[in-house]
């Protein structure tokens, strides 16, 4: 864990929905998931992806009204890693 990530109760949170979704989800969906403003989760989610535990990238055009939205799902490290601090299984994934 890098030093500038802490896990904090907010990250616990936005960790668990993570891993409970199988794909990729915007951030304004993780924060109401995850019931935590978005003034925290957005700077978490760049703090987890800066360590290789979250990836994202930017939605093709959907044709739908609106901006884009940017996109986010844990990597293959970022799940074993989150297995590890929150004591989950593979089995507690929805």
């Amino acid at each position: 864990m890098g030093a500038y990530l802490r896990l904090t109760p907010a990250t616990k949170d936005v960790l668990q929905q993570l891993y409970g979704l199988r794909e990729e989800t915007w951030g304004l969906q993780l924060a109401r998931l995850a019931g935590r403003p978005t003034g925290t989760v957005y700077p978490l989610l760049d703090r987890l992806e800066r360590e290789g535990f979250v990836a994202s990238r930017w939605e093709a055009d959907s044709g739908r009204a609106g901006p884009r939205r940017r996109l986010y799902v844990l990597t293959p490290k970022g799940r074993e890693w989150v297995q590890q601090k929150l004591k989950l299984n593979a089995e507690d994934a929805s």
